[in-house]
């Protein structure tokens, strides 16, 4: 057993982020905070995902079912057919080979904990 305090996990730039629809503040970006790292479980990864204002992911689906579990601020999720605001405390399932989007508003931040299979895999 190990326990992983988030605030000293490391926060690992992830370069420029797709900005959310109408957004004219120019770049945002996203860290990730890897909790149960590539290699650590036999069955899930897990990270925290942090999104400053303005910042989401951009279209991408995953070969296994994602869970996030929303952890600060408030943010959208979306599939192909609907818009969904979220807020702390709010748990969202993505099923495998959905087509979807997550992040902050154009008014804040977000941050989440991401859950995937350890053989998962994210494509455009």
């Amino acid at each position: 057993m190990r326990v992983i305090r988030i605030a000293n996990v490391e926060h690992v730039p992830l370069g420029p982020a797709a900005a959310v629809p109408g957004w004219t503040g120019g770049e945002v970006h996203r860290t990730r905070q890897p909790i149960i790292p590539e290699g650590e479980s036999d069955f899930f990864n897990a990270s925290v995902v942090n999104f400053q204002t303005g910042a989401q992911t951009g279209w991408h689906r995953h070969s296994s079912d994602q869970i996030l579990v929303i952890t600060t601020g408030n943010g959208t999720v979306a599939d192909e057919t609907q818009e969904i605001e979220v807020g702390v405390g709010d748990v969202v399932q993505i099923k495998a080979g959905e087509n979807h989007w997550h992040g902050a508003t154009a008014n804040g931040y977000m941050g989440h904990i991401t859950i995937t299979a350890s053989d998962s895999t994210a494509s455009r």
